[in-house]
């Protein structure tokens, strides 16, 4: 990897979603990051996994999709999640404990690493253990601080993996929040946010963290990108679905990609749905998205 160049990278777990049909590699910054790469901006994708061979073979896969990564090997188990699949093809985790992720390293590499970065996506799921916490407040803390960073906090709720602390301190690091409505709803309850309606709880969030942007899905109902300066709603495409793993994380990526081109709020905000709605139509997280996505 050209250490010369801007670089996106997805940050926090790498693990294995045990799914019904199989095991499929999974967590969202890899899935961030491989859909970044698909819209041809260069992305790394920062974690660890175990000595074993679950561990082997995510090196193996995401260096056979083209991914690069800096993925550390720790004397940790790797990861996995169990992922039960509704009939409406919503995904329910049971994720293990004490893994790789949990303990992810700041080494010299990835500290030079932080040096070249344009843009971060973590979440809060990564924050669970001390370790990785400290890991990725000392990367932001690395970054480059310019007007054109961007800093993605994708609030990311799952079983009790989060604190107010944890949820506090990064929407105050990020200046990109991507939230979904549920997600909206709990954050508002713990943060004593009182808005009368969807746009107003943004609005609240926006203007106490100082954020250039707050992403909001709401699932079949549409999503929302809101800015200081205005809003951009639209709705979400009525495709059959296969399962929706991963449709969150390439929403971000390519809205993330389109903004990094220096294109508009609303022509990021239409691919990042296009993408996500097509991700939805196959099984897995990382499938090969069409060309007339990319371009």
């Amino acid at each position: 990897m050209n250490e010369n160049i801007d670089i996106v990278v997805g940050m926090g777990e790498a693990l294995w979603d045990v799914l019904p049909e199989g095991r499929k590699i999974g967590g969202a910054p890899a899935n961030f990051a491989y859909h970044v790469s698909q819209f041809g901006l260069p992305s790394c994708v920062v974690s660890a996994v175990g000595h074993d061979e679950l561990g082997k073979e995510i090196i193996e896969n995401f260096a056979a999709k083209g991914l690069n990564q800096l993925i550390a090997e720790v004397p940790y188990p790797t990861g996995t999640v169990q992922v039960e699949v509704d009939a409406a093809g919503i995904p329910q985790y049971e994720i293990r404990e004490n893994v790789a992720w949990d303990n992810i390293p700041y080494t010299d590499a990835l500290d030079a690493l932080a040096r070249h970065t344009r843009a971060v996506c973590f979440g809060s799921l990564a924050q669970r253990n001390v370790v990785s916490r400290s890991t990725i407040d000392r990367f932001l803390d690395a970054m480059p601080v310019t007007d054109g960073t961007l800093i993605v906090f994708d609030v990311n709720l799952r079983q009790h993996f989060y604190t107010r602390e944890v949820l506090d301190s990064s929407m105050k690091r990020c200046n990109i929040l991507k939230i979904n409505d549920e997600e909206l709803v709990t954050v508002s309850h713990m943060f004593g946010i009182t808005g009368i309606d969807l746009e107003a709880t943004c609005r609240e969030l926006l203007e106490r963290y100082d954020l250039k942007m707050l992403i909001l899905t709401c699932g079949v109902n549409g999503s929302y990108v809101f800015t200081p300066g205005g809003v951009s709603f639209m709705p979400t495409p009525r495709v059959e679905v296969a399962d929706t793993v991963g449709a969150g994380d390439s929403f971000t990526a390519a809205f993330i990609a389109i903004i990094l081109r220096g294109r508009s709020v609303e022509e990021a905000h239409s691919t990042a749905v296009r993408t996500s709605a097509y991700v939805c139509t196959r099984q897995g997280a990382m499938p090969l998205l069409p060309a007339d996505i990319t371009a």
